[in-house]
């Protein structure tokens, strides 16, 4: 079991406060941290090995390293983001097809001793993306993140976070 002071997540969280628009300087943390949302209980940020290109992490603040550690709670505000952030992955990136994975142990491929949803967009597999790998469960061809093309795309999603928001509030209102 990982301590929360050698977790990478739990290092993005300590430099990032519960705020509706993280602050974007990206070097609060090494390697740079893409924060798209930092709620009171649940950050969500992009993946520093992506599958795909807008492959988001959403995770809790606190430090748990499996789905069944989680309270309640902290379920709750997972359950409430993870369609929101498909939403807005999906309007941002124009992908609508994608994968939600979450692992629980080595054995399952989790990587990060810290609890973790994948939101990986799966784009239409074009000929230059047939010999890519799509594999699952933490293998597959990864590359690494491009730190300015992941500003630009962070930049966009927290965007659209806001005009989510504001499609909730408007609709609420009805």
């Amino acid at each position: 079991m990982a301590s929360r002071s050698s977790c990478p997540f739990c290092n993005i969280v300590a430099h990032y406060p519960a705020s509706p628009n993280p602050d974007p300087d990206y070097d609060l943390v090494s390697p740079p941290a893409f924060v798209i949302l930092s709620t009171p209980l649940c950050m969500a940020f992009l993946d520093i090995m992506p599958l795909s290109p807008g492959h988001l992490l959403v995770t809790t603040r606190q430090h748990r390293e499996k789905i069944s550690d989680v309270t309640e709670e902290e379920s709750r505000e997972l359950g409430l983001w993870l369609p929101r952030m498909s939403r807005v992955l999906a309007n941002v990136t124009g992908v609508h097809d994608w994968n939600i994975v979450q692992n629980n142990g080595a054995a399952a491929a989790q990587v990060v001793p810290h609890v973790h949803f994948h939101i990986i967009p799966r784009p239409p597999l074009t000929p230059e993306l047939r010999n890519r790998s799509f594999t699952m469960f933490g293998r597959g061809q990864r590359t690494e993140l491009d730190e300015d093309e992941a500003a630009e795309l962070s930049r966009k999603l927290r965007e659209e976070v806001t005009r989510e928001l504001e499609r909730i509030a408007s609709r609420e209102k009805l």
